[in-house]
């Protein structure tokens, strides 16, 4: 079965605030293999679990076309609601039953998404809608996160993961395939011509607020603030002023680089 997650409206405000687009490194790899693979293939792109649409907009320089779909109206509502391409659409709807024509798609694309679905009925669909000589890429950011400023960064990084061992126990049991690279996903894409790459590193400039938020934005602080809204109230204030004195910055408005490693699934689907 697939997971609903991020459906409130306020989580879908602090989604869209806080989560960060996939990185340089990310994007170029996926337009090399696009380029590689399927390079007159530029008609219809879809961003499958597009939640607020990070990941969605800059598939819009490269197809004629480009339909993010998220099974959260909270999440297409934000999406909708923010600054986009015009040739960028968003629509609700289950990633295991996706409304285009068979054999229509040139891209089909999930940023940070894939394991929240019901991955047997989604590979189904991939294989469907999915033109012959179209590409996939899947991708995820895992936890191999560390931040850094100055020359205080391991001290940054080893906050920044304690606050993260607070909330690991609040994780989804579905958090598995992105501690195991998504590993099980890949060996699922019913296409041989594939590929899995495990060591992209992106350098995402970011502020301490934004750290903080991104925290309050992943699904285990909203498990978190269920269960012990006391203890969850305190985590974010207590993070984010660890961080400043550690770094002598009076403002949380201060610059520092978010260092993340991103999974990538590639396919190739045989014309």
């Amino acid at each position: 079965m697939a997971t609903q997650m991020f459906e409130g409206t306020q989580h879908a405000a602090v989604y869209l605030k806080y989560r960060f687009a996939p990185g340089k490194e990310l994007k170029d790899t996926i337009l090399t293999y696009l380029q590689e693979k399927a390079p007159s293939c530029t008609q219809l792109a879809v961003d499958v679990g597009c939640g607020s649409g990070q990941g969605t907009a800059f598939l819009a320089d490269r197809f004629a076309k480009v339909v993010g779909t998220d099974i959260s109206q909270a999440q297409i509502q934000e999406a909708k609601a923010a600054p986009s391409p015009p040739n960028i659409s968003y629509l609700v709807c289950p990633a295991e039953e996706l409304p285009f024509e068979d054999g229509s798609v040139d891209l089909l694309a999930s940023f940070t998404a894939a394991h929240w679905f019901d991955i047997g009925k989604f590979m189904n669909e991939a294989k469907r809608v999915l033109r012959p000589g179209g590409c996939v890429a899947i991708s995820t950011y895992t936890i191999d996160m560390s931040l850094h400023y100055g020359d205080c960064s391991e001290k940054l990084t080893q906050i920044f993961r304690e606050a993260w061992d607070q909330l690991f126990k609040y994780s989804h049991s579905r958090v598995k395939h992105v501690l195991e690279d998504y590993k099980e996903i890949f060996e699922a894409l019913p296409f041989p011509d594939k590929k899995r790459i495990t060591n992209i590193y992106d350098k995402i400039p970011m502020t301490v607020a934004g750290v903080v938020g991104y925290i309050e934005s992943v699904s285990p602080y909203q498990a978190f603030m269920k269960n012990d809204p006391e203890a969850a109230k305190t985590l974010l204030p207590g993070m984010e002023k660890r961080l400043l004195e550690t770094m002598g910055a009076p403002s949380r408005d201060t610059p520092l680089e978010f260092w993340v490693r991103h999974v990538c699934i590639l396919g190739h689907k045989e014309a």
